[in-house]
C-alpha cells in the first residue's frame, strides 16, 4: 500500500493533472450545465427549459417527468396526465441504460453539496463517523411512499433537498436553504458521505431503476491493482469496489454491477495503474484466466 499525500497524487503525476481530474470535470460542467439551462428562463426569459428536475419540457416538445416523484403521486391516488407518463418512461429508460445511480453524480445538484463536505472533511482530517447502515435510505424510500398514500399528497417533496436546491436558488427561500445546510453538516460533523450514500431516497430509488443497466464500470485491468486504495479512499460507495479488486479468484467478473455504482469515474481519474474503465455489463467473466485482452476486445470504453 502507497502511503500518497492525497487521492490521486500518483495518477495526477502520471497523466497529468487534467486526465486525473477528468471525469470529475465532466460532472460537474454536466451538473452546473443542467442547472443554468432551468435558471435561464426564469432569470434571463429564454425559455430553452421551464419547469425544474421534478418536472420539465425542453424546448416545447421534449416532457421529462422524475419517475421517483411520479410514483409518490400514484401512490398518492393522483392521475396523472399523458405528458407526464411519457416523461417519466422517457427518464426510466434513459436511466435504465446508463445506470440509475447516474442521477446523483451527473444531474442532483446537491451532490455539489455533499462532494464539498466530503472534500472538507478530507482537508479538516474529520475522521469519525456514524455507523448508519445503508439499507437505510431503502427503508426512508419506503416511508415516503407510505406517506403519499396515507396523506394523498406527495408530502417528502416540501422537503426534499433537491427540489430545494431548484427552490432556493431561484426563489430565495430561507428554509430551503437551512435544509440543505443541514444536509452539508451532516456530511462533514456526522457521517462519511451520509446524506448520498445512506440516507438519500432519491438515490435508493435510482438505484433500483438501474439494476440492470448497461454503462458500467469495469476493472479489466485488475491485475494491475498494486492496493494503493484511492479508488476507496474517492469512492461514494466503496462497498462496490471489493468484489471486482479481490473477487478475482472466486470467479466474480470485473464488471461493477452493483446497482448503488454512481457511475462517478472517480476510481477510474486517480488510479494510476488504469484499472478501470467504462464499458458495457456483458462478458462479465475472466476466460481461462486472461480476462484483459479478451475483454478489452469485447467491451465499449468511453
Amino acid at each position: 500500500m502507497k502511503n500518497s499525500p492525497f487521492p490521486g497524487f500518483e495518477a495526477t503525476k502520471s497523466k497529468g493533472w487534467l486526465m486525473a481530474h477528468k471525469w470529475l470535470m465532466l460532472r460537474r460542467i454536466s451538473q452546473i450545465t443542467i442547472f443554468a439551462l432551468f435558471l435561464l428562463g426564469p432569470v434571463f426569459g429564454v425559455w430553452v427549459v421551464s419547469g425544474n428536475l421534478n418536472s420539465s419540457l425542453t424546448l416545447e416538445i421534449l416532457p421529462l417527468t422524475d419517475p421517483y416523484l411520479l410514483t409518490q403521486s400514484l401512490a398518492a391516488g393522483h392521475m396523472q396526465e399523458a405528458t407526464a407518463l411519457t416523461g417519466g418512461l422517457i427518464v426510466v429508460v434513459v436511466y435504465f441504460l446508463l445506470g440509475g445511480r447516474t442521477f446523483c453524480s451527473w444531474v442532483c445538484p446537491v451532490n455539489l453539496i455533499t462532494d464539498l463536505a466530503f472534500w472538507l472533511r478530507q482537508r479538516l482530517g474529520i475522521r469519525g463517523a456514524s455507523s448508519l447502515p445503508r439499507y437505510t435510505r431503502y427503508l426512508l424510500l419506503v416511508a415516503t411512499l407510505v406517506l403519499a398514500f396515507v396523506t394523498g399528497s406527495i408530502a417528502w417533496e416540501l422537503i426534499n433537498p433537491v427540489s430545494m436546491f431548484h427552490r432556493g436558488v431561484i426563489f430565495g427561500t430561507g428554509f430551503a436553504w437551512l435544509i440543505l445546510l443541514a444536509v452539508f453538516l451532516f456530511d462533514l460533523f456526522v457521517s462519511r458521505r451520509g446524506w448520498c450514500g445512506h440516507l438519500c431516497p432519491v438515490g435508493a430509488f435510482y438505484s433500483l431503476l438501474g439494476t440492470h443497466s448497461m454503462l458500467r464500470v469495469r476493472a479489466n485491468a485488475r491485475e494491475k491493482c498494486d492496493d494503493c486504495m484511492d479508488c476507496y479512499l474517492v469512492c461514494p460507495e466503496q462497498q462496490v469496489l471489493r468484489p471486482v479488486l479481490n473477487g478475482r479468484d472466486k470467479g466474480i467478473g470485473p464488471v461493477i454491477v452493483s446497482p448503488n455504482c454512481t457511475n462517478c469515474g472517480r476510481c477510474i481519474d486517480v488510479c494510476s495503474q488504469d484499472v478501470f474503465h467504462f464499458g458495457l455489463r456483458f462478458y462479465n467473466a475472466d476466460p481461462l484466466g486472461s480476462d484483459t485482452n479478451y475483454l478489452a476486445s469485447h467491451s465499449s470504453g468511453v
